[in-house]
């Protein structure tokens, strides 16, 4: 129990890295292409409850990918499978979809959908090295 705790620690912070580059940094400018689709406050930086909201969601979604390899008695390779068919059952397809309807810059959509794929294979890859220990 203590390793999973300390695996679903790893990658949350190992996957919030993930979400600062490829959601915040990578394509920046792309962002205020559509400023109207923005919540207010958020653009101007003054809403920081979405932010913390959302890095929360990431532990949930790295904790729930270290558990289905816990289940699955994953190793490296089969957690980096479980963390792919993840992203392809869930993250990818859901902004797929909503990028085809909501109006954003789709290299927003493509740095979203990468951002994503790295946090479940470094969940994937966390719990296939520290959970067979």
């Amino acid at each position: 129990m203590v390793t999973t705790m300390a695996a679903i620690l790893a990658a949350g912070i190992l996957g919030s890295f993930t979400d600062w580059l490829f959601m915040g940094v990578l394509f920046h400018d792309a962002y205020n292409a559509y400023p109207e689709i923005w919540r207010p406050g958020i653009r101007e930086g003054k809403d920081r409850g979405a932010i913390i909201w959302a890095s929360a969601l990431g532990f949930v979604m790295s904790a729930a990918v270290i558990v289905l390899c816990a289940l699955a008695g994953a190793d490296l390779w089969t957690g980096l499978g479980v963390g792919l068919l993840a992203w392809l059952a869930g993250p990818m397809p859901v902004l797929v979809i909503n990028g085809l309807f909501v109006k954003i810059d789709s290299k927003i959509t493509a740095a979203h959908c990468l951002g994503y794929l790295v946090r479940l294979l470094i969940a994937g890859a966390v719990a296939g090295v520290m959970l067979p220990l």
